[in-house]
């Protein structure tokens, strides 16, 4: 019997996540209205309340989903490059390209900052800077980049590139922004790398 409970509270979680997630990438945070998709769902407007405490929680788990599903992308990323820096640029790259995805520009990088505030701040970015600092410290290992602070680079890093994000995602062309965020990206990440022996 709490196997059966455990998986109605799952499925009706995953109905509300995934309805909210369709209205927010299509209508936005603030256009979106609970009561539309919570019938979407085929739930009340109680089972938000109960399950995400209001909207805002609700746009909490809609980014966190979509936070491990960037995260997960990103590290098959890293997995499939040939050396640790490549899998560092390549990485890095396809975050900054990210922002150009219409559901990912809108919920994480406009409606999420606007209504949850500093994204610097968010869980995730946490997550993310200790990956870029275990990635720091292995091309420090394998004296590809200079002996730099590795935490102190992850969180330059991390800023650099979520300042990026969140620039594109409101720039009048985003993809000449991002393509400009890439090239200043790889000129910084330059200044990183030892010159080859």
């Amino acid at each position: 019997m709490a196997q059966k409970r455990s998986d109605m509270i799952l499925e009706t979680r995953a109905k509300l996540i995934k309805a909210a997630r369709e209205s927010f990438a299509t209508q936005g945070f603030a256009q979106s209205s609970m009561d539309v998709l919570t019938a979407q769902a085929g739930l009340t407007r109680g089972a938000l309340y109960h399950h995400f405490g209001d909207k805002k929680g609700l746009l909490e788990a809609v980014i966190a989903q979509i936070d491990a599903e960037m995260t997960a992308r990103l590290t098959a990323i890293v997995d499939e490059a040939k050396t640790t820096w490549d899998g560092f640029i390549d990485e890095s790259i396809a975050y900054i390209k990210m922002a150009l995805e219409p559901e990912i520009q809108r919920i994480v990088f406009l409606d999420g900052p606007s209504v949850l505030g500093d994204p610097s701040r968010w869980p995730s970015q946490n997550s993310c800077i200790m990956s870029t600092q275990r990635s720091i410290e292995k091309l420090i290992a394998e004296k590809t980049v200079r002996p730099v602070d590795a935490p102190a680079t992850a969180r330059l890093i991390m800023g650099a590139l979520l300042g990026a994000s969140l620039w594109i995602a409101s720039a009048e062309d985003p993809h000449l922004a991002s393509q400009k965020a890439i090239d200043g990206f790889l000129a910084l990440a330059s200044g990183l790398r030892l010159a080859a022996g």
